[in-house]
C-alpha cells in the first residue's frame, strides 16, 4: 500500500458496510438517472463507441514496418485544470491519465482547482489548455466576455459535444459530436418528504403562495427568522448560484418567488445539514445534481422528493444576471414518476432545469497544436452510471487525489478495449 495507511481490520470492515449501503442506494438512484436521461445518452460509452479490439502500445505506436514510433504527444507539456466541485474530480484524472498514455506530459489538475467564473477567462487566455467540467448550456454564459483584444472569451474556446439551444454566435464553436456525458447533468430541487406532504407542497410555486409552510421553514432554515425561506442553493461562482437567482426572480412566469431566497455557500456544509434535516424529517429545499453520491443520501420517494417547477426559466433574464440570457433551462423536464415527483403529468416532471451536457471545453490554439488530443476528446465518452459508482467510492472514503487517480486508473483498465480504441485512432490523428 504504497501512499496509504494501512487501516484496521475494524475500519475495513466499516467502510465495507458503508460502501455496501451507499451502492444500495445507488441502485434506486441510477434507475431514476436511466430513467430521466435514457434515449438522450444512451447512459454510457459502451452503446455510443464500439470498442475496438484492444491493443498494446507498441501496436497503437507501430510505423506499418515493424519500428515503434513517437507517440504524438511526446515532449508537449499540457496544463489542465479541474472545477472546484468534487463530482467532477474523477473526470478529470481520467482525461489527465488517457493524455499520459499519448505521450503528453499533463500537470495534476487537483493543483488547479477553479469555479467556472475563472475558468473560461483563463483558458481563452492560455492560462491552461483544457477542462473536462462545462456544464452547457448553463456555462455558456462564461463566454460572453469580453478581452482586452475587443474579442470574446468563446472566440478562443471550443467544446465537445452537442451545441447548446442558448449558444448564440458562439454555436458554431461545439463540435456536435461526441460528448463527454450529453445530458449527463440531471438537476432540481429537492425538498424534505414528510415536510412536503404534511404542508401538500408539490412545486416551488406551491411553496412560495403557502404562508404556514414558509414559517414553519423560516423557523429552521439557514438565516431563521427573517420570514423567508432560505433554501438550499449553490456555492458562489458555479453558474447554477445564478441560474437559481434567475428563477427566483422569474418565479411563475408572472411574478417573483417572493417567499424565497437563496443561501449561498460552500455545497458540501449545504448539503451535510440538508441530508441531516431530510433523515430528521425538518423542512430543507436543496438544489442538486447527478452524477453524485449525495441522491444516494437525499433519496426521492424516500426521505425527499423532487420539486416540480411550474414556469420553466426562458432568456429573459429576470435577475439581470450577466450572462444571463443563456440561462435558459426549457423544456426543463425529466421523466420521473410521481412517487418521486409528485407534481409529474403523464410520467414528465416539470424539474425547471434542463439535464445539461457535461463537455470537454478546450483552448483552440492548443486543439490547432494538438490533433491527438483534439481527436480524443471527440471521441472519449463516459456512462454516467460509471462517473456516479466513483463518486460513491469517494463518498465512501476513497476522497484523497492518489485515491482518485487510482478510480481512474481502475476504470480504465476495466474498459481496456474501449481505450485501446480511442488511443489508437487518436494515435493516427496526431
Amino acid at each position: 500500500m504504497p501512499w496509504r495507511v494501512r487501516r484496521t481490520e475494524e475500519e475495513n470492515f466499516r467502510m465495507k458496510l458503508s460502501k455496501l449501503k451507499l451502492l444500495i442506494a445507488l441502485v434506486a438512484a441510477l434507475a431514476l438517472i436511466a430513467a430521466a436521461c435514457g434515449g438522450d445518452d444512451d447512459d454510457g460509452a459502451s452503446d455510443t463507441v464500439a470498442p475496438a479490439e484492444a491493443t498494446d502500445d507498441t501496436e497503437a505506436m507501430d510505423d506499418g514496418d515493424g519500428d515503434a514510433m513517437a507517440m504524438p504527444g511526446e515532449g508537449v507539456s499540457v496544463t489542465m485544470a479541474r472545477a472546484d466541485w468534487s463530482t467532477g474530480y474523477f473526470q478529470a484524472a481520467v482525461y489527465r491519465q488517457l493524455l499520459e498514455e499519448l505521450g503528453y506530459e499533463v500537470s495534476d489538475p487537483s493543483e488547479l482547482e477553479l469555479g467556472p467564473s475563472l475558468a473560461y477567462l483563463s483558458m481563452a487566455q492560455g492560462d491552461f489548455d483544457f477542462w473536462v467540467n462545462s456544464w452547457y448550456p448553463g456555462h455558456i454564459s462564461w463566454w460572453e466576455p469580453e478581452l482586452p483584444d475587443g474579442s470574446q472569451v468563446g472566440d478562443h474556446l471550443y467544446a465537445y459535444g452537442p451545441a447548446p439551444q442558448t449558444a448564440g454566435e458562439f454555436i458554431t464553436n461545439f463540435s456536435n459530436m461526441g460528448g463527454e456525458m450529453v445530458a449527463g447533468g440531471l438537476q432540481g430541487f429537492l425538498i424534505t418528504k414528510s415536510f412536503a406532504e404534511e404542508f401538500g407542497i408539490t412545486t416551488m410555486d406551491e411553496f412560495n403562495a403557502n404562508a404556514d409552510a414558509i414559517a414553519a421553514y423560516d423557523a429552521q432554515d439557514p438565516v431563521p427568522g427573517n420570514g423567508l425561506a432560505d433554501i438550499y442553493g449553490c456555492q458562489e461562482s458555479w453558474t447554477c448560484d445564478n441560474i437559481i437567482q434567475n428563477q427566483i426572480a422569474f418565479g411563475d412566469g408572472a411574478a417573483p418567488w417572493e417567499n424565497i431566497q437563496q443561501a449561498i455557500a460552500g455545497y458540501d456544509a449545504m448539503v451535510a445539514e440538508a441530508i441531516a434535516k431530510a433523515n430528521d424529517g425538518a423542512p430543507m429545499i436543496i438544489y442538486t445534481w447527478t452524477p453524485s453520491a449525495y441522491i444516494t443520501e437525499l433519496r426521492p420517494a424516500d426521505n425527499v422528493l423532487w420539486l416540480g417547477v411550474n414556469a420553466t426559466l426562458d432568456d429573459s433574464n429576470p435577475a439581470g444576471e450577466d450572462g444571463g440570457e443563456a440561462h435558459d433551462q426549457r423544456p426543463g423536464t425529466a421523466s420521473i414518476g410521481t412517487d418521486q415527483c409528485p407534481a409529474s403529468a403523464d410520467g414528465q416532471c416539470r424539474l425547471g432545469w434542463i439535464a445539461a451536457d457535461i463537455m470537454v471545453t478546450a483552448n483552440q490554439d492548443f486543439l490547432d497544436a494538438n490533433p491527438a488530443a483534439a481527436k480524443l476528446f471527440e471521441l472519449v465518452v463516459l456512462p454516467v452510471i460509471d462517473v456516479s459508482l466513483a463518486n460513491v467510492e469517494q463518498s465512501g472514503g476513497r476522497d484523497t487525489n492518489e485515491d482518485i487517480i487510482e478510480l481512474a486508473s481502475e476504470w480504465i483498465a476495466n474498459n481496456q478495449a474501449l481505450v485501446d480504441g480511442w488511443l489508437s485512432e487518436a494515435s493516427a490523428a496526431g
